[in-house]
């Protein structure tokens, strides 16, 4: 066990806040499925959840508070790093990039995911590569990483792509199966969530090789360091009790709510082998 007071000079906002008998605010997304989504019952539900009740316990415990009230927050990619900087919100879980450019503002734990952004698009398209939205239409989602990369990758290639933007993932999935556009540039595993929850599956497919390599972690504010130390050695000795694996396990490779339909997909090797050696530095 590690001792949770401070120093003196250091800030504690979220601990402080807890010991005082205030709620930790978890904030999650509507349609990032199959980590932080509303299932029929509009709860929030999926991987990262069950990952940030696993951390707010241990936050809890290591409080020695009888009792902790845990209250949820609906973000959006456009509002998550705001939510968690101004402190609306003081674990974040959902499907969000550690990145540098990121880490300016927030902190992040030990990534639960790490994956690449592909291309969704309708199951009859030929399109297999982004040079060949060339002239066509190319929707993300406000404030995420592939949304930056295919800006980027259109400017420097001179691609002549027309880069559309979707307030949420379930809106771009939208625009691709009315033909509003031609593909949706995504996270391939928030890809193949979206595809799964579809009424039809079978009309959408993803397709290409990764524009970016994605680290998915929880997000949490840069200005409590003893919180963050509680969080990362939980997500520490979940991954190394193999719990983290059992969470993994039940929403990528069993069936899940709403449809009670799986995505049926094993850990890949950039997960398994980061794993190895949790850490939350990223080179990215």
């Amino acid at each position: 066990m590690y001792a949770v007071v401070a120093p003196a000079q250091a800030a504690a906002p979220v601990l402080d806040k807890l010991r005082q008998g205030g709620a930790l605010v978890i904030a999650h997304r509507e349609s990032s499925t199959p980590f932080s989504y509303l299932d029929a019952d509009k709860k929030p539900v999926g991987y990262a959840v069950d990952v940030c009740l696993k951390l707010a316990e241990a936050v809890k415990k290591e409080l020695g508070l009888k009792t902790m009230p845990v209250t949820f927050k609906m973000a959006t990619p456009a509002n998550r790093i705001a939510m968690i900087e101004s402190h609306e919100a003081d674990l974040e879980c959902g499907s969000t990039t550690n990145n540098a450019e990121r880490r300016q503002k927030v902190a992040f734990t030990v990534p639960h995911y790490i994956t690449g952004s592909r291309f969704m698009v309708r199951a009859d398209s030929m399109i297999e590569e982004l040079h060949q939205f060339e002239g066509k239409k190319l929707v993300s989602t406000k404030g995420t990483t592939p949304m930056k990369a295919v800006e980027q990758a259109n400017r420097e290639r001179l691609l002549r792509i027309n880069v559309l933007e979707a307030p949420d993932h379930a809106k771009a999935v939208e625009m691709v199966e009315k033909g509003e556009a031609d593909g949706f540039v995504m996270d391939d595993v928030l890809l193949y969530g979206l595809i799964a929850s579809r009424p039809d599956p079978s009309k959408l497919k993803v397709v290409g090789k990764p524009l970016t390599i994605e680290p998915l972690a929880i997000m949490l504010p840069k200005d409590d360091p003893t919180f963050k130390r509680i969080v990362d050695e939980e997500m520490k000795r979940m991954i190394r009790s193999r719990e983290a694996h059992a969470l993994y396990e039940k929403w990528f490779e069993k069936p899940i709510p709403p449809k009670n339909t799986s995505l049926n997909l094993p850990m890949n090797y950039l997960l398994r082998d980061f794993w190895k050696y949790p850490t939350d530095v990223v080179p990215f």
